[in-house]
């Protein structure tokens, strides 16, 4: 299916690596030019010679992380009239409510909620005058089906969630779309952590706790970064026009709910 979205513009924050990169792949792959961000420049290089492949293009890098007000003025400098843009960017670590003073909660809102309004903020006027705009924000699951280890990632990203529902509903009209994807156990670095932290608390062995990792998923199986991707480049196509202000999750089939 061609998706219609040759020759737009996106920027992809925190896209090297893992799910951000996908996505810029599976968007490169439909022809869009690509602003891709890291805080890791020699990661960023990598990135941008692997999209490369997809002729036609235009691959630009900017370094840093967007929760710093410099990036994402480099980033819109860079691409000042997106098209598109995906929010993604790392989540806090896992731990204790009671060991989370007020320095780690603003860190994780600053990372995970007030960051992606800050790009969206910036980049929403424009998209309603041209009539064309998709913002997908990678969240996770854990804003549906909340744990406690997960608080400072959920609680940000729930924020997000809830102003991005809102705002959906101002901009429809002007074709302009807000979606959240909500991946669960897919296979990147950030799940290798989570295995290696249940493999020393557990006492067993990585493969071990991976398999375990698998058995929470009704799929039985870890999703691959490409499937989440693939679904992020649909959600920015011509065609999704019509889909706005939702929760996509990619878990397998395992949330247990009906909404």
């Amino acid at each position: 299916m061609d998706l219609g979205i040759a020759d737009r513009y996106a920027i992809v924050c925190a896209s090297s690596r893992g799910l951000g990169f996908a996505c810029a792949d599976a968007l490169a792959r439909e022809g869009v030019h690509v602003t891709i961000n890291s805080r890791s420049e020699e990661g960023l290089a990598v990135a941008a010679d692997r999209l490369s492949s997809h002729r036609g293009v235009r691959i630009t890098m900017v370094v840093g992380d967007i929760a710093d007000a410099a990036t994402r003025e480099h980033l819109l400098a860079t691409c000042p009239e997106p098209d598109i843009l995906i929010n993604n960017n790392g989540g806090p670590p896992p731990g204790n409510f009671s060991a989370w003073d007020r320095d780690a909660w603003i860190a994780a809102l600053d990372a995970n909620m007030l960051a992606p309004l800050a790009l969206i903020r910036a980049v929403l006027d424009g998209m309603v005058e041209r009539r064309f705009g998709r913002i997908v924000n990678i969240t996770s699951a854990m804003v549906k089906t909340p744990m406690s280890p997960m608080g400072l990632s959920t609680g940000a990203r729930a924020g997000l969630t809830a102003v991005a529902k809102g705002l959906a509903k101002d901009v429809a009209h002007a074709n302009v779309t807000i979606n959240n994807l909500l991946p669960e156990r897919i296979d990147t670095e950030r799940q290798r952590q989570m295995a290696e932290l249940h493999s020393s608390l557990a006492d067993i062995s990585i493969e071990e706790a991976y398999e375990r990792m698998a058995l929470t998923i009704a799929a039985r199986r870890l999703g691959r970064p490409e499937e989440l991707g693939d679904a992020c480049a649909f959600l920015c196509s011509a065609q999704a026009g019509f889909i706005s202000g939702q929760n996509l999750q990619l878990d397998g089939g395992s949330y247990g709910g009906v909404f």
